[in-house]
């Protein structure tokens, strides 16, 4: 599925209503450069869950969890992830196995230890179409 947006609240309600079809166990990777919107989307995808606290990328603690919406949400960031055991310090497998859905960013930095089966979603940006101009791919696999 590709969708196009054209503003960071379009981002927003698509990932919205990715959140609102979210099921237990399933395991999204996120994927896009800096500034691409992931953080947008993910607010999104947390208020389709029913999500009501505010929700920030977990860019120095690793994984941020939210439990007030329908199912739990945990939210990885691992861009800054030194080694890949400091996944096993966080209980990875308890998230990704869990009750709940787990959203990653930077996802390919942990390839060897996703599950064999993922969502993946990856925001491009395309100036020549508009500074907010977003593509928005998502496939499983």
């Amino acid at each position: 599925m590709i969708k196009e947006t054209n503003a960071p609240e379009e981002t927003f309600a698509f990932g919205k209503m990715l959140g609102e079809q979210a099921k237990p166990g399933e395991v999204i990777c996120l994927n896009g450069d800096l500034g691409v919107g992931k953080t947008v989307f993910t607010k999104g995808f947390a208020e389709g869950l029913g999500i009501t606290e505010p929700v920030n990328s977990p860019t120095f603690t690793i994984v941020q969890q939210y439990d007030s919406g329908r199912m739990p949400l945990y939210h990885f960031d691992v861009y800054r992830i030194g080694d890949i055991s400091e996944m096993d310090e966080v209980g990875y497998e308890d998230c990704f196995y869990g009750e709940g859905v787990t959203l990653i960013e930077w996802s390919n930095m942990i390839g060897e230890i996703l599950p064999d089966h993922v969502k993946t979603v990856t925001i491009e940006k395309n100036l020549k179409k508009g500074f907010d101009y977003r593509k928005i791919t998502v496939e499983e696999k």
